[in-house]
């Protein structure tokens, strides 16, 4: 009996193909990535019960700041699947496999601890006989995964990477993670820029509104967040199709459809629901930071434009 193919799916190896550039094959797995992390951050700022103002002598100046960072460092994910009858086969086509491929990275200046091979999953593989009537399910071999991973810090790096995997025989990229060096740099940029924000606000109610604030506020909330571009891909199929009543040409016809492709795209948060984006023009997929800042003034009923 055969055993069953190896991987549950091929990915097209291709120096120009974007989606193995910068997300992987997790994005079969996600949609609507910029959604959620819209509605997030949406959420962030919605207010509950609890953080309503307690008196008529409070009131809330809050900011909103979007960060667009480009990674220092990366690491690629690969999946690697082996099958045959035995346990032992198994582990070595595996070895085999990963020997070739870390030979051919150490041939690329990559190795040591850039390097890194976790054990995934082993399973066992069944089988359908089929003798007169009967279908009967049988173990016929085992399935043994692996995933490399691959750190580089030139981005163009992965295109070399996707084409020498499959060199060995390894076509699944499973995803690629971002990483920024300084993030405690982008923190201090995105409170400074919110702060600014806030005094500017603050400032500006006074000169409109009438309203003298108190000179010290209160911290209320801070909220950050981080999306990873591996998270923000979302994807579509562009088709257009006729109609047919399939009841009526199941008994004379079989339908057989046409492939159609699916796009993959970076879809980041955008400037909406922002009062400030730091570095707004995005041509590469980037790392997203966030910040939401609530401060709480106290009104000074005494000093108000009306009183002076």
């Amino acid at each position: 009996m055969k055993v069953a193919p190896c991987l549950s799916f091929i990915m097209l190896v291709h120096a120009q193909i974007a989606f193995g550039q910068a997300s992987g094959n997790i994005g079969y797995s996600q949609a609507g990535g910029r959604a959620r992390a819209e509605q997030f951050e949406r959420n962030k700022r919605t207010l509950v019960p609890a953080e309503m103002p307690p008196t008529g002598t409070t009131m809330f100046v809050d900011a909103s700041v979007l960060m667009n960072v480009r990674a220092d460092e990366f690491v690629a994910i690969f999946g690697v699947a082996q099958d045959g009858t035995t346990v032992a086969e198994c582990n070595q086509k595996m070895d085999a496999t990963i020997e070739e491929f870390t030979a051919a990275l150490k041939a690329m200046g990559i190795g040591g601890a850039d390097v890194d091979v976790d054990f995934a999953a082993q399973n066992k593989i069944y089988g359908f006989q089929v003798v007169g009537d009967l279908a009967k399910e049988s173990l016929v071999g085992f399935e043994l995964k692996k995933n490399i991973a691959i750190h580089y810090k030139d981005k163009r790096l992965l295109d070399k990477l996707v084409i020498t995997a499959s060199r060995s025989r390894i076509y699944d990229l499973i995803k690629v993670d971002y990483l920024v060096n300084d993030i405690e740099a982008v923190q201090d940029k995105l409170m400074e820029e919110a702060a600014r924000i806030i005094k500017k606000k603050a400032a500006r109610n006074e000169k409109l509104l009438g309203i003298t604030l108190r000179p010290i506020p209160q911290v209320f909330a801070e909220k950050t967040s981080v999306y990873s571009p591996t998270e923000m891909y979302d994807s579509y199929v562009a088709q257009e199709t006729e109609d047919i009543d399939r009841d009526q040409y199941r008994s004379k016809h079989i339908v057989q459809g046409a492939r159609k492709g699916r796009t993959f795209f970076f879809n980041p948060l955008k400037a909406d629901g922002f009062d400030a984006v730091i570095h707004p023009v995005v041509v590469e997929p980037v790392v997203q930071f966030t910040l939401y800042l609530k401060l709480k003034y106290e009104i000074d009923p005494k000093r108000g434009k009306g009183n002076e």
